[in-house]
């Protein structure tokens, strides 16, 4: 398939998204088909890994409970056999990782074959989705229970806290892949009932665990990924009540997050202030892109100090020329951001502003470093194009 019938196929798209769209967006966006058959084709290869595949030894759990240790805890120099002591923005590599690169791919997995089966209707690749699906969400033997007790373990302090929930972004595009799949008719009702129950369950422990309070009020950019997260999930499940509630936390967060610049203070204060500023943003692009609607947009939405769109004016010109960024660079990874994502693209879109769309399609999709790539779980933005 050529580019230029690229543009033309998904010309035609964007301007179908721009009938729905509360923004009216019509930009277009040039979307490299090939490239993710191509990847697709790959993945046809890629048995399902679910993480019962992996024993966390150090997990308070069982097999089924996703288990992941918190990233910034290290051993105690003074006192080695003792509680692990914070360095923020140092990831220690001796963490169990298992869990969430297992997650990770399931995601990347799952989205590229979706995307694959959206761009040439071959069902072979929806197939070997819902391979992937079932192994995760419906299979007795494999599949992950619907909380997370054991996320982001300390060890000697606790056996898990609700900042884990964090480690569950990666989740959204695969809800989003759902979707898909039953948008263009593939899933069988029992299929389809089996999933939405799980993240039924999924979400309805986000909204009433007392993990998923603390991370709802956590403050900074755990809050805004909450509510993308149950946005994301509530919108599959078709919980129009839980939208309705993300809506208001969007509202309640941008107010207390953003200062009159249009800047995230919390996030600038950090050891990485350039990647969470950009992480913050993304998820506030994600919740706004799914729980939006025309009679509450939240990409137009005033606070006393402006609206999403001032976050955006603020970071793009640092997203274009990193240079003249007005922090001191990361403490890690600063080298390999910005990459092309999700949140950028979508706010382009709904704000129509073509020099951001241009900086988007300049910028690198690719992702080097573990650390990045969890913080950013939007990878198949097509999936997105209704």
């Amino acid at each position: 398939m050529s580019k230029l019938i690229n543009k033309i196929l998904f010309a035609g798209l964007l301007l179908a998204l721009s009938c729905l769209s509360p923004t009216g967006d019509q930009n277009e966006v040039d979307f490299n088909t090939d490239n993710i058959v191509q990847q697709a084709d790959q993945y046809l290869q890629q048995e399902p890994v679910p993480l019962t595949d992996f024993r966390a030894v150090r997990s308070a759990g069982g097999p089924h409970d996703f288990y992941s240790e918190g990233d910034y805890w290290w051993p105690d120099p003074e006192n080695p056999d003792g509680p692990y002591i914070r360095r923020d923005g140092q990831t220690n590599p001796d963490n169990f990782t298992a869990h969430r690169i297992a997650m990770r791919n399931l995601s990347r997995w799952v989205a590229t074959l979706v995307a694959a089966y959206k761009i040439t209707g071959d069902e072979k690749y929806a197939n070997h989705a819902l391979k992937h699906l079932k192994a995760w969400f419906t299979d007795p033997a494999t599949l992950m229970n619907p909380s997370l007790l054991y996320a982001q373990a300390i060890k000697g302090r606790v056996t898990g806290r609700g900042i884990g929930i964090i480690d569950t972004i990666h989740l959204i595009e695969v809800a989003k892949s759902i979707q898909v799949l039953q948008d263009l008719g593939y899933l069988k009702r029992e299929d389809f009932n089996g999933l939405q129950t799980w993240f039924k369950q999924f979400v309805s422990w986000l909204t009433t665990h007392p993990f998923g309070i603390d991370e709802r009020d956590h403050g900074n950019n755990h809050s805004t990924w909450w509510a993308a997260q149950v946005a994301a999930f509530a919108d599959l499940t078709q919980e129009e009540d839980l939208l309705e509630l993300t809506r208001q936390q969007f509202k309640k967060l941008l107010a207390e997050q953003m200062d009159g610049r249009g800047a995230f203070p919390d996030e600038l204060s950090r050891t990485k202030p350039y990647n969470y500023t950009l992480f913050n943003l993304e998820g506030y692009a994600v919740l706004a892109r799914i729980a939006s609607t025309e009679e509450d947009n939240l990409w137009k939405y005033e606070t006393p100090k402006g609206s999403l769109y001032e976050a955006f004016q603020f970071m793009f010109p640092y997203i274009k020329d990193k240079s003249e960024w007005i922090k001191a660079p990361d403490v890690q990874y600063f080298d390999q951001l910005p990459i092309q994502s999700g949140g950028l693209l979508f706010a382009a879109l709904a704000y129509e502003e073509e020099a951001w769309l241009e900086v988007w399609e300049q910028l690198n999709p690719k992702v080097k470093a573990n650390e990045i790539d969890r913080t950013y779980p939007i990878r198949q933005p097509i999936l997105w194009v209704d």
